[in-house]
């Protein structure tokens, strides 16, 4: 595979991603790309032609990107929206008649293990284990593993809820406190059972909780007072609960226009962040751990690994 550059796409329910490196995994390009393709989908599980019409946009775009890398090994990826919409099949193969670009559908499961191969970059080395979420758009998974090269899933579980979804199933695109609680409550029971099935409090002294995705690296800007919103910048960074609990708080004081209109936010987030957070911290508050690493490196990097050591 000699020279030859590859790419990873990740089409998830809010954002679609593109990663591409040389044949020795050195970066040349990395986007993001504001789809919503769950907008609007909850109510009758569908996409909409809108959400359509900018998830074939995105990856047209992408398209060029390929072609412009002269890219000869691809492999792109859907979740939970496209595993869950009725019409999602449908987008899948017009994404492929319009682009050239084939889309996997993948379960939970195979989810949540890319995103821990991904995320295990940014694991503390010290640490025998690592407990790896991250929050999408439709859904939210949660995994314990061993941390090595090739890791050993130990439990995993994928709660079908996301910043997206949520934010219209429970009206949260503002600071609501019942509507808040009764998300909380749904998000705390998948994540109680989860500690149970895993034995977690046997493993919690020797492991590091790692969290992908937009919301923890928005979150560790804000608390780091960047100037601006740097994914690449956030990557990596450790957080203090106490931090987060103080930095969500004051996000549930916000309102949407300003929301819109914060550097670390912005209205493409803004309708999202509250259901966001909202998941977000009921997580890391009910695992109970003081910190966590915020990470960029995710499903997206695993593809690229998995693409340089099989083609």
């Amino acid at each position: 595979m000699a020279n030859e550059n590859i790419a990873a796409i990740d089409l998830g329910t809010n954002a679609c991603r593109i990663m591409v490196t040389d044949c020795n995994g050195n970066l040349l390009y990395r986007d993001s790309i504001s789809t919503k393709l769950g907008e609007g989908m909850y109510a009758n599980m569908r996409f909409t032609d809108e959400a359509i019409k900018r998830g074939i946009n995105a990856f047209s775009e992408y398209a060029k990107i390929l072609k412009k890398y002269d890219v000869k090994k691809c492999r792109a990826i859907a979740t939970a929206s496209c595993r869950m919409a009725t019409n999602g099949q449908d987008f899948v193969k017009k994404v492929k008649d319009t682009t050239g670009i084939k889309i996997d559908v993948i379960d939970g499961g195979a989810e949540a293990l890319l995103n821990l191969k991904g995320a295990l970059l940014n694991a503390d080395k010290k640490a025998k284990y690592a407990l790896v979420y991250d929050l999408g758009g439709g859904s939210t998974e949660i995994t314990l593993a061993t941390n090595e090269t090739n890791p050993k899933v130990m439990q995993t579980v994928s709660i079908p809820w996301g910043a997206r979804n949520s934010a219209e199933a429970f009206d949260l695109v503002n600071f609501n406190e019942n509507n808040l609680q009764k998300l909380q409550k749904e998000i705390v029971s998948y994540v109680k059972n989860f500690i149970l099935q895993s034995e977690l409090n046997k493993y919690k002294n020797d492991c590091c909780l790692i969290a992908t995705s937009s919301t923890p690296l928005r979150l560790a800007a804000i608390i780091n007072g960047d100037e601006k919103y740097e994914r690449q910048k956030s990557d990596g960074r450790v957080l203090a609960c106490k931090d987060l609990d103080k930095t969500i708080a004051n996000i549930y004081k916000m309102s949407l226009s300003e929301r819109e209109n914060s550097k670390y936010i912005g209205q493409n987030r803004a309708s999202i962040m509250i259901s966001g957070c909202a998941i977000f911290k009921s997580i890391y508050e009910n695992l109970g751990f003081e910190t966590l690493t915020a990470s960029l490196k995710s499903a997206q990097d695993a593809i690229v690994k998995e693409l340089i050591n099989h083609g």
